[in-house]
């Protein structure tokens, strides 16, 4: 597998959670982001991952061990020189319909499109879309000191940032629908947030439209406004030692920026009476950001990484449990809330 073999006519990037990908292409559709992801394109940079798209007339039988089956639209194998994804579905006929190839440090990979899958379906085909694209990234992150978990990030106009993290059902929908109708805050995400050291990623530009307004990108709630306002001091900025960053991977009020914040505090979300928020112990708070964490489980390595890295997390920002009540006295709560 060399995906970088020979020149594409084709190229784009995209950048998530301090991650920069390059998608390389014969076809100029192939690298035409989705809705999702276009907000999360860059011009140009240097890539951590490089995937090269070709179309085959058919992917054939897979080969290796599989090593996880997703129950829905693909599969994991296990190869000699890396990983094997494979997608199939019965609306595309029932065979994978792409095949996602990567080394084991995922950096180089190959992504081949069966064009008997989608003949007759002419604008069909995303090379990138979903879920290969958040596949990919959580699959990289194993590789660094970053974590993608389930939450809401939130960025109040002095720069503060917080992260409500919870299941399904927990409140993250709600808490965003109360910081937003009572503060101008940034929402980086209402679902998965990636956090990561601060200063671990390349510093990259996000595309965006004027300062200070709003806009609508493809159903997307996205406002161009830097998350980290330039008024802020140095010392400030230095008691943040970790960072959270916008995914395109929304939830029901589909916020999904591709800009990022100094993370200042995490809140675990539940259900209860009185707003009570209560300090979690390191340990308390790596099991319940591991229950709220995306996670390769195949390799144990990836989870002792995890593991590493929630408690260096725990370590560097404090972590609350938050059993709140769905009014706004929950946002007044964090409001007026000093550590």
């Amino acid at each position: 597998m060399n995906p970088s073999s020979g020149p594409a006519a084709h190229r784009s990037w995209f950048h998530i959670g301090g991650v920069s990908v390059q998608v390389a292409s014969e076809r100029r559709t192939d690298v035409m982001f989705g809705s999702s992801l276009d907000p999360f394109r860059i011009d140009v940079g240097g890539s951590d991952i490089e995937i090269r798209v070709r179309w085959v007339e058919e992917v054939p039988r897979a080969q290796g061990r599989k090593v996880f089956d997703s129950g829905s639209v693909w599969r994991l194998y296990e190869c000699d020189d890396g990983f094997q994804f494979d997608f199939s579905t019965p609306n595309l006929g029932g065979q994978p319909y792409k095949r996602f190839t990567v080394d084991r440090c995922f950096r180089a990979a190959a992504l081949q499109m069966n064009e008997k899958s989608f003949a007759g379906r002419a604008g069909a085909a995303e090379p990138m879309d979903y879920p290969l694209d958040e596949l990919l990234i959580m699959h990289r992150l194993t590789q660094e000191k970053a974590i993608e978990l389930h939450g809401s990030g939130i960025v109040r106009a002095d720069g503060v940032g917080n992260l409500f993290v919870g299941h399904s059902g927990a409140g993250k929908s709600t808490t965003t629908r109360l910081w937003t109708e009572r503060d101008d805050v940034e929402v980086l995400s209402d679902d998965r947030i990636i956090v990561r050291r601060d200063g671990d990623a390349s510093a990259i530009e996000t595309p965006g439209v004027a300062a200070g307004s709003a806009s609508q990108h493809g159903g997307l709630r996205l406002r161009d406004r830097s998350a980290s306002p330039a008024g802020h001091s140095a010392q400030h900025d230095k008691k943040h030692k970790m960072r959270m960053y916008g995914t395109p991977w929304h939830g029901e009020a589909m916020y999904a920026s591709p800009n990022s914040a100094p993370l200042a505090r995490i809140f675990v979300l539940e259900h209860g009476h009185g707003n009570l928020i209560t300090p979690l112990t390191t340990s308390q708070a790596v099991a319940e950001l591991f229950a709220r964490s995306f996670v390769p489980f195949h390799r144990h390595e990836y989870v002792d990484s995890a593991l590493v890295f929630l408690e260096e997390l725990a370590n560097a920002v404090p972590v609350y449990r938050y059993a709140f009540e769905p009014d706004q006295r929950a946002v007044e709560k964090i409001r007026n809330f000093h550590d």
